[in-house]
Formats: structure tokens, sequence, C-alpha cells
């Protein structure tokens, strides 16, 4: 299956494919789980950004493999203002290669690499952030996009 192709649920109760986004640039961020310290970090920074995001005709989408239910939660608790997906499946995680071998407390386990990709107006990529550090990130990500 292609990747533009793949479905999921937001945050919003919609079901969105990339190809819904058509025309505009798409920066999709895999970050590990809602409401911890560094997804909290780079979520908040993300929405923070979202109006200057939206300048440059750029949506927001953060993708987890947390269910629709957690997602809401956290935009409530943390103040988000942008939509995230639930890829349980691990289906656009998979297509986009960004689970992994993680170690937490000297435990391994699979899990979300945290990883940005950056689409353009027809859903090719044109630029990718792998294994990145929350803090500055959104920033990174927002002043790397070309002004049109």
């Amino acid at each position: 299956m292609d990747k533009l192709d793949i479905a999921l649920d937001g945050s919003d109760q919609h079901t969105y494919t990339l190809k819904d986004f058509k025309g505009q640039k798409v920066v999709l961020y895999f970050y590990p789980k809602d409401s911890t310290s560094g997804c909290t970090i780079e979520a908040k920074e993300f929405s923070d950004l979202k109006t200057a995001f939206e300048k440059k005709n750029t949506i927001l989408l953060g993708v987890s493999r947390d269910s629709v239910k957690s997602h809401r939660r956290f935009i409530e608790n943390a103040g988000l203002n942008i939509l995230l997906l639930s890829d349980k499946d691990e289906l656009l995680s998979n297509a986009f290669d960004v689970i992994g071998e993680k170690k937490l407390y000297g435990k391994t386990f699979k899990g979300i690499i945290r990883s940005t990709f950056v689409l353009d107006e027809n859903g090719k990529l044109i630029k990718s952030y792998r294994n990145i550090k929350p803090k500055g990130h959104a920033l990174q990500v927002l002043n790397d996009l070309s002004v049109d």
C-alpha cells in the first residue's frame, strides 16, 4: 500500500490519508507517547508555531500509536491546537520506517523513534529528520521550510 493511502483516525473524530492534504505541505511528526515530557515539549512547540506553518501553506500532523481517546486527553491537558493521528496498527509508522529498538531503564523494546518528515504539496518527501531531540525541533523545521 502507498504511504499516501494509509487511513488513520484523527483526534477530531475524522479519518485521514496523506492524500487528503494535497495542495499543502505536510509536516508529519512521529512521537513515542502522549503526555510524556519530551512529547509534550515537542507538541507544544509545534502548536505554538501552527500559525507560522499555516502562513507557509503547511499543515502539522502528529502521529503516535496512542488511541484517539488518549490523543484528545493529551490535546486538552497540554493545550494543543494540532491534529494528532492514531497509528495503533503501526501502518504509517512502518511505512516511514520509524519503529525501532529502544532502551528504557535497561529494558529493550520496540517503539517509535522520534522522527519528522516534510512532504511537498503533492505528497513527495522533501526532508526528513530522524532520531531528533524535542526541544527546538519545531522551530528548526519551520526555518528549514522554503518560502514560496
